[in-house]
């Protein structure tokens, strides 16, 4: 058999070894979707199913595809009101898979990329719902206790969007392929416009529609991806999912994925709206939040960009990575504009 990139024949060894039940042989599926750390389905001979994660080819950033990390905060979250896969193991020795994996169990449902689907599987009340499930969702997420949870010293509780315009900013920096003078601008016009932060909360950092698992009804059921979660500014969250969300009656975002187009999704407006009531958090800062999404959007697809660049993935032909080169300037775009309505 032959085993996809990103799986060595040692793998084997080590599942049967650490997961309970887990029996040999093993099938390996990477899951599509996703331009950064690499999941696979993995089929046993027993019949069991399972979920296996680790850092993309090439090039990575270590802050940023951090296995024990992201291992550690899905263990974490079991016992809270955030729907999350179960961790059932973390292979630290690089000799087994040449990078940390870990491995979790499968859930069974849907990821929601293509409108299609959004059409067919959930239809306009399936839709509708998933709207509300995803802000319900990310209000959880923000309610964690984090002493509970064991993640009360996941990372610093002050200063974290100007932590992260330091860090996505020095990231863009090392992995830029060109010049792009507008990130730069965006970055210090944010550093000077940067709203008082509150009490951390846990941060997704990267939550959207395709990055939940949801039910045939809509209902959110794992929240996927976890490899830039820290404490920080809630509002980020929110900020990034009105970036990433294009509502049926929306202007376009610099995000080119119509699914939220579908009938049934609510706008963003209404999104925001049902944050803001089922959280009780004040959102009047928001379009501060929506300029940093932006901005970050630009930074997070250059490093994509850049690592295909690289051969990560096996894309060899410049041709087929334009899309990433044009959202990134739209991202910085929408992100320069945004800004100026704040002046």
């Amino acid at each position: 058999m032959t085993l996809p990139h990103g799986i060595s024949d040692k793998v084997e060894g080590w599942l049967t070894a650490n997961i309970p039940g887990a029996t040999a042989p093993f099938t390996y599926t990477q899951i599509a979707g996703g331009h950064s750390n690499l999941t696979f389905k993995v089929d046993d001979g027993a019949g069991h199913s399972y979920v296996l994660r680790r850092p993309p080819l090439g090039h990575r950033l270590a802050s940023a595809h951090d296995m024990s990390r992201e291992h550690r905060i899905i263990a974490g979250l079991a016992n809270s009101n955030v729907p999350v896969a179960p961790a059932l193991g973390l292979c630290m020795d690089e000799s087994i898979n040449d990078a940390p994996f870990y491995v979790m169990s499968f859930v069974d449902g849907y990821v929601v990329r293509e409108k299609s689907l959004a059409e067919t599987l959930l239809g306009v009340d399936g839709c509708r719902r998933a709207s509300e499930s995803i802000v319900d969702t990310m209000a959880a997420i923000h309610a964690v206790d984090l002493k509970s949870a064991g993640l009360d010293d996941l990372g610093r509780h002050e200063g974290y969007i100007a932590r992260q315009l330091k860090r996505w900013h020095g990231n863009i920096l090392e992995q830029r392929t060109r010049e792009l003078p507008i990130v730069d601008q965006v970055y210090e016009g944010l550093l000077a416009r940067i709203p008082e932060q509150g009490s951390a909360t846990l941060v997704h950092g990267d939550y959207r529609l395709d990055n939940c698992m949801v039910d045939a009804h809509g209902n959110v059921i794992a929240v996927l991806d976890w490899e830039i979660c820290t404490l920080g500014d809630p509002m980020a969250d929110l900020g990034l999912l009105m970036v990433y969300w294009t509502g049926p009656k929306d202007e376009a975002s610099a995000w080119s994925n119509s699914v939220n187009t579908a009938p049934g999704f609510l706008n963003r407006a209404d999104l925001a709206a049902r944050y803001a009531q089922v959280s009780g958090r004040d959102i009047s800062q928001l379009d501060f939040y929506v300029a940093f999404a932006y901005w970050k959007l630009a930074c997070i697809l250059e490093g994509v960009y850049a690592r295909y660049l690289g051969g990560a993935m096996g894309v060899k032909d410049p041709a087929e990575l334009e899309p990433f080169r044009l959202q990134v300037e739209g991202a910085s775009q929408k992100a320069a504009a945004t800004l100026e309505r704040l002046q």
